[in-house]
């Protein structure tokens, strides 16, 4: 079974946006890949020193077939810094994996479709 990891920006630390509900859009789109019979997990970051063990953890727990970051992390200009240091982290722990954009909460599947 093909594995995905998917990295995003947590949902409770986003200002003004209701976070419990983001986080509710994300497990439901972790439950579509099961469907699709991928094997998923998601990590979420917040932009401070947690960042990089997280990910760390997170990509060498097992070697992942291709890591999805979220479009809130690449979309978010303030963010640039946390995109770049996941991007070179990604390729730095787990080389093995393909790395795919997705757009927003609802198309994780398909951008790691698109790389599996």
């Amino acid at each position: 079974m093909p594995s995905a990891l998917v990295v995003g920006y947590d949902p409770q630390a986003i200002p003004g946006v209701d976070g419990d509900a983001l986080r509710a859009a994300l497990d439901a789109e972790l439950a579509r890949f099961g469907e699709h019979g991928i094997d998923a997990a998601m990590t979420f970051l917040v932009f401070d020193e947690s960042a990089e063990p997280a990910l760390v953890a997170s990509l060498t727990e097992r070697p992942w077939d291709v890591v999805v970051v979220g479009g809130g992390v690449r979309k978010t200009e303030q963010l640039l810094p946390l995109f770049e240091r996941i991007v070179n982290l990604i390729h730095r722990h787990a080389p093995q994996a393909a790395i795919a954009f997705s757009a927003g909460t609802g198309d994780s599947v398909e951008a790691a479709q698109r790389w599996l």
